[in-house]
């Protein structure tokens, strides 16, 4: 009979093997003995330490062991997240998710297949090359030795696949195209309606980040400062660490699948990115004609062939894998995405994976302005601007660096005409040629997303000096609100910079709710419905117009914005700050003013029993499972947080609505990573993620940050080997 020890050793010991036996089939599965042992190798090379927030800190010998154990750890944290983005690069989420999604794989694959990716990984130096490698080695070494987890699709990564994904960016410039327009075109389906992409009434959620840098005559410390504010979707990136003996020592976060810190800095400079208003992505409308020999197009007096080739998207049915076959056609603009006005339109954009690689990872070896100045010559950051500071105290500001010169006689905003010579790109516009900033006199850069034309107030780069496909965003209620918050300050510190990016004012109120005041006084004292909206009309009048958890009228600004945004009266994307806000209130009667803050006041009490609702109670950070796709229940636990919405100014986004079953809106968007960055010496940090770090809801950094997410209390950030010291939660080889 076996004693107690004895059998948990004998326990033990059957794990053991039983592990040992799957991770052999693992090991036949990605190439054999040979291959597993080369990895294993690499591994013991690489040290992962997770501190007591269970962010990784990667050490390697060489870049390449780094980037091995850096895919590593993201895949320990969030494996399915990894595949997810690399279906949508390579188009193949159809594999994944069904019919639904071939129009998007379509989308994707118009521009690039499999057979150039390969091309181009053959044209890539040596040195980038072993990177690449190192990266599939490290996702192959993981499944390999987690047979446990399976992958929807992608079951041997390949090291060509990083060029499908290049940039770090939420949006990418081909999701402009239209999938409704692309499925018209190639699916056959009809369009009802032929100007343009169904509309809805109200305003959607702003995207994009914030960015502010401030020079040394801003600081208390008498060094630059960096605030690194993405606004993404929760969870689309992981904070980490990697670094090397070769140089590379870079923090922040990373898009999952991706070897290179997008949002971050390293010990000498750091860099922040945020949405362009460039116009980088223009459309051609070509004069198509079909002979017995094939397609043609008009340009200047001859006629072209258009090419044409076939592509297979295999989706999911159930069990079954089918497939559809799609002949499509380009010009030499671009793939042909749609059909308008007898028209056919192609689509001309930055596509240039690898540069776009070069330029995504050499920044962030960057030691100072003028190594990071050299990687804007790759011109492949098309999407963003950058916010940039440094340890010699450089702060600038880099406009997208991708911006096509064109005849400004021609309106690029609207497809122009495919056939005339003089609508041809010039090439691409130098850096010295965009919008850019270094070192203001006024010492401090913002961007959030608005035109380059206030990044430095008086000091900012001039509309008129610059055509105006340099910029079709304007300002907006983060800019004007940026400018007050800097203007008004200085002698920044860590923590004032911190709290200057939760700056609780919402600038849009300030002159929104004037109107509605003024249509207060104006109806007459006995109408019914001025006496309906008395008592809130009184809340909002003694409001400071600062959100705070226990605000009521906070509640009672944001839906009654909400009702009057649904009117449909939005303001133009162009318009000056002045009336950035206003046009949206301008088009309503006084009484229709009213009717929205009584129908706000209806929807507060039909949901929460009384308008006098503190904004907490309604706004709520909830994480309950891993999954991509979030689900919601006001049973269940949540956070209340402060910030609202970005559309009312706030700095710090929290992007929330109600879900089907709720009463509760929850956020799923906005402040995702916040770090601010001195570079002193040494380098002082401190950051938030959303939620946590893993995506397992088993795991106690699921949702430990949930806490100082709301309140906005960033953590100190374990930069250097001596910060870890007390705060190691584990530390190990990849694969132990």
């Amino acid at each position: 009979m076996l004693m107690k020890w004895d059998v948990f050793f004998t326990r033990k010991r059957a794990v053991a093997v039983a592990l040992a036996i799957l991770f052999a089939f693992g090991c036949l599965a990605f190439g054999g003995e040979k291959e597993t042992a080369s990895w294993e190798r690499q591994a013991r090379r690489v040290t992962i330490t997770r501190d007591d927030w269970g962010i990784p800190h990667i050490h390697g010998k060489t870049d390449a062991d780094a980037i091995f154990g850096m895919i590593y750890a993201q895949a320990e944290d969030d494996f399915h997240r990894i595949e997810m983005n690399y279906l949508n690069a390579l188009g193949r989420v159809a594999e994944a998710e069904g019919e639904s999604e071939i129009f998007r794989d379509l989308r994707m694959r118009l521009f690039l297949g499999p057979r150039s990716w390969e091309a181009l990984y053959q044209d890539c130096p040596g040195w980038l090359k072993k990177l690449m490698v190192a990266w599939a080695n490290g996702l192959n070494f993981y499944l390999a030795r987690h047979p446990e987890v399976v992958p929807k699709v992608i079951r041997r990564f390949e090291p060509w696949m990083p060029l499908a994904f290049s940039e770090g960016s939420i949006g990418w410039d081909l999701e402009k195209v239209s999938l409704t327009r692309l499925e018209a075109f190639y699916g056959g389906r009809r369009l009802q309606e032929q100007s343009g992409e169904p509309r809805t009434s109200g305003e959607g959620e702003p995207g994009g980040s914030n960015g502010m840098a401030l020079g040394p005559s801003r600081t208390r410390s008498g060094k630059a400062m960096l605030l690194i504010n993405p606004h993404t979707s929760f969870f689309f990136r992981e904070e980490l660490q990697v670094q090397s003996e070769e140089g590379l020592n870079a923090y922040g976060a990373v898009t999952w699948g991706q070897f290179f810190v997008y949002q971050g800095f390293n010990e000498h400079a750091g860099w922040m990115h945020t949405s362009s208003g460039v116009d980088a992505v223009d459309e051609y409308a070509e004069t198509v004609l079909r002979r017995p020999d094939g397609w043609f197009y008009r340009y200047g007096a001859e006629d072209r062939p258009l090419a044409v080739r076939r592509i297979r998207i295999d989706f999911r049915d159930g069990a079954e894998m089918k497939s559809r076959e799609f002949t499509v056609y380009a010009s030499h603009h671009g793939p042909i995405v749609r059909e308008e006005k007898g028209k056919w339109i192609a689509v001309r954009l930055m596509n240039d994976p690898r540069n776009a690689l070069l330029q995504s990872y050499l920044r962030t070896k960057a030691d100072g302005y003028t190594a990071f100045r050299q990687t804007m010559e790759y011109h492949t950051n098309s999407s963003n601007n950058t916010v940039y500071a440094d340890d010699r105290g450089n702060i600038a500001y880099f406009h997208a660096n991708y911006v096509p010169r064109r005849d400004a006689k021609f309106d690029w905003s609207q497809p122009v005409d495919g056939s005339d010579p003089a609508t041809e790109w010039q090439g691409i516009h130098t850096v010295e040629e965009s919008p850019n900033r270094r070192n203001p006199p006024c010492g401090w850069i913002q961007n959030t997303n608005n035109w380059p034309y206030s990044v430095s107030g008086a000091d900012s780069p001039r509309q008129k000096d610059y055509p105006p496909y340099f910029d079709r965003a304007g300002e907006n209620a983060r800019g004007l609100h940026a400018i007050e918050v800097l203007e008004k300050q200085s002698g920044f510190t860590l923590e004032s910079l911190a709290a200057a990016a939760y700056d609780p004012h919402l600038t849009a109120f300030d002159e929104l709710l004037p109107a509605l005041l003024e249509a207060f006084r104006q109806m007459p004292d006995a109408d019914p419905l001025k006496l309906r909206v008395a008592a809130p009309i009184r809340a909002l009048e003694e409001w400071d117009r600062r959100w705070a958890v226990s605000s009521v009228p906070t509640s009672l600004a944001v839906y009654w914005g909400q009702e009057i945004s649904s009117l449909g009266r939005r303001p133009s994307s162009a318009a000056g700050a002045a009336s950035l806000f206003g046009t949206i209130v301008a088009g309503t009667t006084a009484r229709e003013k009213l009717q929205a803050l009584a129908a706000a006041c209806d929807r507060l009490a039909a949901d929460f029993g009384t308008w006098r609702t503190p904004w907490g109670e309604i706004n709520r950070f909830q994480r309950l499972t891993g999954d991509i796709v979030q689900r919601f229940r006001d049973d269940a636990f949540s956070i209340p947080v402060g910030f609202t919405s970005s559309r009312w100014g706030s700095l710090a986004s929290f992007a929330a609505r109600t879900y089907p079953g709720t009463r509760k809106m929850y956020g799923t968007s906005g402040n995702s990573f916040v770090a601010v960055v001195e570079f002193s010496n040494p380098l002082r940090a401190r950051a938030i993620t959303a939620g946590g770090l893993s995506s397992r809801p088993d795991s106690k950094h699921f949702n430990d940050q949930a806490e100082r997410y709301a309140r906005g209390d960033l953590r100190t950030v374990y930069f250097y080997p001596a910060d870890l010291q007390g705060h190691i939660g584990r530390q190990y080889h990849p694969g132990q």
